[in-house]
């Protein structure tokens, strides 16, 4: 059934809008009217995937609120209704209206949903598929609220634990780029004519340096930027720098905990959701976000196909932990993986809140001692000429 969107002045006087279905445009019109309501304008609107995408949040927002509705005993179309009604203001609104129109027509959720990709992910869609025909939406969807929510939690953190030392170092390259470009060239003819302490004469010609080349300087960094975006985009080139990563002191350690929560919390939900193994290893590599673990888990789901088992393929990866490797162990001989790969997803959120806590606080003093060494440096030479430091240097 079509959509038309439309603007109306109500009994009240104040114009608001929306969308709603009908089988043409006429019918549209007369159900507006019929409710007394004063069309200003209305036309069809377009269904394509592309115009509308929910962000995490509103994401998260609307499985949670489903999952809510479905524990309250509403069927599953006038829980969506529901919702629908709720958003009937604001832009995304025209995706609910289209998921109710197309349940109303016969279609299942799992496929409704599977309309617009960019906003529902497979993981999403397959476990809304499996609980269609297993019957328990509403336990799919109360995981799909912990999933989403727990990627979020850990987006936030990484986010947190890096904002300020970012700041921090943003603040210093400004101070750095202050005194070569303007507090250093302003003082050059205090200079002038004197026996100059050799860490003045560096720190001139390095300001020098940077403003006679300043376009050079500019047009290498954007160069090696767009470089690196392009090589960013060959798979190849992720898959290498994955692996160098993952030999960085401490970095690997934070790369290869935040892959492995994404991916034993992927593993818990689509197992215990009723997805199959291979299907699920399938699934949970679009949410690791790391090349070299991605690679690994899809020679892994091709392998498990054979019979082999994931603790012994996982072996094979050298940056996988041992207690991963002993952990999967356990659950292929208890036949029970979904609980362990749960577990491991709790061990290693701990773990990870430890790290980045300890990082952060690392960082900060850091960035903080460069700056301050850097300022020392350069307020230093300002002033060995301006106290003839040295001239008592040489004589010494």
């Amino acid at each position: 059934m079509p959509l038309f969107q439309y603007k109306i002045i109500g009994e009240d006087g104040r114009e608001s809008k929306g969308i709603i279905d009908a089988d043409s445009l006429f019918m549209a019109k007369e159900r507006l009217r019929k409710q007394r309501l004063l069309i200003t304008s209305i036309k069809g609107v377009s269904r394509s995937s592309s115009r509308t995408i929910l962000n995490q949040s509103q994401l998260l927002s609307f499985t949670r609120e489903l999952a809510q509705l479905l524990k309250a005993g509403l069927p599953l179309y006038e829980g969506l209704v529901t919702i629908e009604e709720k958003h009937r203001q604001s832009k995304i609104h025209v995706l609910f209206a289209d998921i109710c129109d197309l349940l109303k027509n016969g279609s299942s959720f799992s496929n409704a949903l599977g309309r617009y990709p960019e906003t529902f992910n497979e993981i999403y869609i397959s476990m809304v598929k499996s609980a269609e025909q297993s019957g328990s939406l509403h336990d799919a969807f109360a995981q799909l609220t912990l999933l989403i929510s727990k990627q979020q939690k850990l987006k936030k953190q990484l986010m947190s634990s890096l904002a300020y030392p970012a700041f921090l170092g943003s603040f210093c390259l400004i101070v750095i780029a202050a005194l070569f470009f303007f507090v250093i060239p302003s003082m050059k003819e205090l200079f002038e004519g004197r026996a100059l302490h050799p860490l003045t004469s560096i720190v001139i010609a390095l300001s020098n340096f940077l403003q006679t080349q300043i376009l050079w300087l500019v047009s290498f960094f954007i160069l090696s930027v767009s470089s690196l975006y392009a090589l960013s985009r060959r798979k190849s080139f992720r898959v290498k720098v994955g692996l160098w990563l993952l030999k960085v002191p401490y970095i690997q350690k934070i790369i290869m905990q935040s892959a492995l929560i994404r991916f034993f919390r992927a593993m818990y939900m689509l197992l215990n959701g009723g997805v199959t193994l291979v299907e699920s290893l399938h699934f949970a590599k679009k949410v690791v976000n790391n090349s070299a673990f991605i690679s690994l888990i899809e020679e892994t789901s091709s392998q498990v196909v054979e019979g082999k088992k994931i603790s012994q393929l996982f072996a094979e990866a050298p940056f996988i932990p041992p207690l991963v490797l002993r952990m999967i162990a356990i659950g292929e001989e208890t036949g029970n993986m979904s609980l362990m790969m749960r577990n491991m997803a709790e061990i290693y959120e701990e773990e990870l809140d430890r790290d980045l806590q300890q990082l952060a606080t690392f960082l900060q003093p850091a960035v903080l001692l460069f700056l301050g060494v850097v300022v020392g440096v350069v307020v230093l030479s300002i002033l060995l000429p301006l106290t003839d430091v040295s001239s008592f240097v040489s004589s010494g």
